[in-house]
């Protein structure tokens, strides 16, 4: 079996560069010969659905990137793409990952959309904001709909907070978030893989309400409730993920979810838990495939 690992070209930090190694350790016991590339190698020409590389001789590819319109292209092509572009939009923009499973009855903290503004044209007196806020309160989580590690969520005590927050990323896609003091600092990261959870972690902060270990939070392994599994499977299946970190808060009546990412890094978790959980992927994919065979959308 052959497979293809992309992988980003121009993001060349050490801990991307050790998931991509991990991966492609894990490959080998499983009969998996995995050939790591990178998006900026593999083009295509979009206006007649051609490949510029030999695309030829692989079984599936793994996209851990989050560069969808080479996924679209390679699943039209009829190569199956671990996630699918479809699994892998809904997460990487927290607005749609809202939606898609809110239809579902999936508990959340409450979150309202920030209606849509351009550069340059503001969200003029912002009477929005007041509507949320009778809605949300404060504190008041801010967030970008993109974004990974903690980096783009942002915590506003005030009204003026909120609004100078908005105002700093006008023409970028927010949302507006309940602020759970219930898990203030803390989170769980659930792993699943296939219709298991591989292994989880409760992350703390101290010092952030953000518990990411990115931000300077430390980790510890986790024994899930019956309640947690079932959230964490039932979510990644809504989805479509065949793998992804799904995160937990702890909420006043049970877990909420928080966010769910589809290329979660997993180093920190296989160091804290013991768990190898790049070989549970790549286990996952060899039967995957084996079992069930990709038909390509028209």
């Amino acid at each position: 079996m052959r497979g293809l690992l992309i992988v980003n070209g121009f993001v060349q930090e050490a801990n991307f560069l050790a998931l991509r190694d991990a991966l492609c350790a894990a490959a080998q016991p499983q009969g998996i010969s995995l050939d790591a590339r990178t998006n900026d190698a593999l083009l295509f020409d979009a206006s007649a659905g051609l490949p510029l590389f030999d695309a030829s001789g692989y079984d599936f590819a793994i996209l851990w990137d989050k560069d969808k319109y080479l996924g679209m292209q390679l699943e039209a092509k009829g190569l199956r793409v671990f996630n699918s572009v479809r699994a892998l939009s809904l997460c990487d923009d927290k607005a749609l990952t809202h939606i898609a499973l809110a239809r579902h009855g999936i508990p959340m903290p409450r979150t309202i959309l920030v209606p849509r503004t351009y550069r340059f044209v503001g969200y003029g007196d912002m009477a929005f904001l007041d509507r949320a806020l009778a809605v949300l309160g404060l504190p008041l989580v801010v967030k970008e709909c993109s974004g990974s590690f903690g980096k783009q969520v942002y915590l506003a005590h005030t009204r003026e907070e909120a609004a100078e927050l908005l105002r700093a990323h006008e023409g970028t896609p927010m949302l507006l978030q309940q602020f759970m003091n219930t898990s203030f600092g803390r989170d769980v990261r659930a792993y699943v893989v296939g219709n298991r959870v591989a292994a989880a972690m409760e992350r703390r902060n101290e010092t952030d309400f953000r518990a990411n270990v990115a931000r300077g939070g430390s980790c510890a392994p986790y024994t899930l409730s019956e309640a947690e599994e079932t959230l964490a499977l039932r979510t990644a299946a809504l989805l479509g993920l065949d793998y992804a970190g799904v995160d937990l808060l702890h909420g006043p009546d049970g877990p909420l979810v928080c966010e769910v990412n589809s290329n979660a890094h997993f180093h920190g978790l296989a160091a804290c838990t013991g768990v190898d959980v790049a070989g549970a992927i790549l286990a996952h994919i060899a039967a995957s495939i084996m079992n069930f065979p990709f038909q390509a959308q028209t």
